[in-house]
C-alpha cells in the first residue's frame, strides 16, 4: 500500500491506497514562469497589451474614469497589489485621482467596512480615490441597457454607465458556473441590478421545475453550451471596458502572472493558463474520489467547499462514493446555503425554493443536496452531523470514520480503482488519453 497525504484545516491526515488501483492523485501542472514580484507581473502585463493598444491610447485627460476591482471576498487575488498599479498607470495617462471611481464589484454581497477598502486597495488609494459598494437591490443607482438575446433585462451601475472609461481588474480562477471566474462577471453580476443578477443566474438551472442543474453550466466551459457563460457575455459587452487587467495566482494566492489589453482576449489568455496548469488530464474516472480542498483556508466553510465539490465530481464515474475533506471552521458560511441544506427535506421543495428566489449561496446548497442523491457522498467535516440529516450527505469526523463508512457502502470492500485530490479545490479533472 502506498501512503498519500491529505490536508484537513491546519492538519494533515494519511490515506493507503493500493498502488494497483490507484488512477491518478492531481497534482498541479507544472509551468515554467518567470521569477517576479507581483508587482512586477502586473506591470509587465501593462506593458504588453493583448489585442489591444496601449492604456495610454484608451483613455486620454479629461476622461472620468470607473475602475472595476472585486470585492473582499476575492482578496486572494491581491488586488491590494494591483489596484495601485493601476491607479499609477491612468495617472501617468493624464487622468487624476479626482477622476477616477473605483467600484467594487460586489454583486448582491453586502456593503464593505473601511477595513475591508484597505484590504481591497491599500490605504493610500483609499484617502486619494473615491471608492464605492455596488448595491444590486439600491434601483436608484441603476441603469437600463438592453436586453440579452435569453431575455435578461440587464440594468448596471451607473458609476460604469455614466463614466467615459471603464477598466475593469480582476483575478482568475475555475469558477464552478460560468466556468472561469473574471472577465464579464466583473459586470454580471458583479455590478448588475438584482433582477439582472436573478434572471441570469437562473441559466444554472435546465428549463422546466424539476429538471435540475444544467449539466454544463460547470468550471473550465466557456463555449455556448454554458448559457450561463454565454448570457454573461452577451449582457457584459452592452457595457465592455475599454481595458482589462487580469492576474493568476499560484496555491499560495500569490500573483505568478498578469495579462492585459482586451477585455475579452486578456480573459481568455488568463483562462488559458488556469487551464495548463489546473486542468489535470486523467485516463478515467473512479468508483472512489478522495477529495481535500487543501486544507485552510480553503476549506474555511461549507460554502467555499462547492469548488472541492464541483471538481470531485468531475472525476466521479456514476454512483461514486466520494470523501470531501473539509473541515468548515466557520460553519455554513452562508445564510442561504444553509437553508438549502437545513430547512428543505426533498428536491422538489428546494428546486422550488431556488427557482423563486435563486442566489449563489442557495445554488451551492442545492448542488450537495442533489450531489449526495446521485452519488454516495461522504463529507469529513468539524460542522456536527446534524445539520445534513435533512441530506443524504454523511457527515463524520475524521478521514478513518469516512473510509469505514465508504467501505460499508460498498459492501465491506474499498478494493476499487481510486482517484486522489489533494489540491480538491483547484485542481480540476479533465478525462483524455
Amino acid at each position: 500500500m502506498a501512503q498519500h497525504l491529505l490536508k484537513y484545516g491546519e492538519l494533515e491526515w494519511s490515506v493507503d491506497v493500493n498502488p494497483a488501483r490507484l488512477v491518478a492523485v492531481l497534482e498541479p501542472n507544472p509551468i515554467p514562469l518567470p521569477s517576479v514580484t507581483a508587482e512586477q507581473a502586473v506591470r509587465q502585463a501593462l506593458d504588453a497589451p493583448i489585442q489591444s493598444p496601449p492604456l495610454s491610447e484608451q483613455v486620454k485627460s479629461g476622461d472620468k474614469v470607473c475602475l472595476l476591482v472585486p470585492d473582499v471576498t476575492r482578496s486572494w487575488q491581491s488586488p491590494s497589489v494591483y489596484v495601485p498599479v493601476m491607479v499609477d498607470a491612468l495617472k501617468r495617462c493624464g487622468i487624476p485621482d479626482r477622476d477616477i471611481t473605483i467600484l467594487s464589484a460586489t454583486g448582491t454581497h453586502r456593503r464593505q467596512t473601511r477595513e475591508e477598502h484597505v484590504r481591497l486597495v491599500g490605504d493610500d488609494i483609499l484617502r486619494r480615490v473615491a471608492v464605492t459598494d455596488h448595491q444590486c437591490r439600491d434601483e436608484r443607482d441603476m441603469v437600463h441597457v438592453g436586453e440579452t438575446s435569453r431575455g435578461t433585462p440587464v440594468k448596471f451601475n451607473r458609476h460604469a454607465v455614466e463614466a467615459d472609461k471603464i477598466v475593469s481588474c480582476c483575478g482568475v480562477a475555475y469558477h464552478f458556473l460560468a466556468g472561469y471566474g473574471g472577465g464579464g462577471k466583473m459586470l454580471l453580476p458583479g455590478i448588475a441590478a438584482y433582477d439582472t443578477i436573478q434572471h441570469h443566474h437562473n441559466r444554472a438551472l435546465n428549463e422546466g421545475f424539476g429538471n435540475g442543474t444544467n449539466p454544463m453550466v460547470c468550471s473550465g466551459n466557456l463555449e455556448n453550451s454554458n448559457v450561463f457563460q454565454a448570457d454573461l457575455l452577451e449582457a457584459a459587452a452592452m457595457l465592455p471596458p475599454c481595458f482589462s487587467l487580469n492576474v493568476v495566482v499560484n496555491d499560495q494566492f500569490r500573483i505568478v502572472k498578469a495579462f492585459a489589453g482586451n477585455w475579452l482576449a486578456a480573459h481568455r489568455r488568463a483562462c488559458s493558463l488556469v487551464e495548463s496548469i489546473d486542468g489535470v488530464t486523467i485516463p478515467e474516472t473512479a468508483p472512489l474520489v478522495i477529495a481535500s480542498a487543501g486544507g485552510y483556508p480553503k476549506d474555511i466553510n461549507f460554502y467555499q467547499t462547492i469548488k472541492l465539490l464541483s471538481n470531485a465530481l468531475a472525476a466521479a464515474s456514476p454512483e461514486a462514493t466520494i470523501i470531501l475533506l473539509s473541515r468548515c471552521h466557520d460553519g455554513f458560511g452562508d445564510a442561504d446555503c444553509q437553508s438549502q441544506i437545513c430547512d428543505f427535506s426533498s428536491m422538489e421543495e428546494r428546486e422550488r425554493a431556488l427557482r423563486t428566489d435563486f442566489s449563489i449561496g442557495a445554488y451551492v446548497g442545492f448542488l450537495f443536496a442533489e450531489a449526495a442523491e446521485k452519488h454516495k457522498l461522504i463529507l469529513v467535516t468539524d460542522m456536527a452531523p446534524d445539520n445534513f440529516i435533512r441530506t443524504d450527505i454523511k457527515a463524520v469526523r475524521t478521514l478513518d470514520e469516512a473510509l469505514e463508512a465508504a467501505r460499508t457502502l460498498n459492501g465491506g470492500t474499498l478494493d476499487m480503482k481510486t482517484i486522489l485530490m489533494p489540491h480538491g479545490a483547484s485542481t480540476l479533472p479533465k478525462v483524455g488519453n
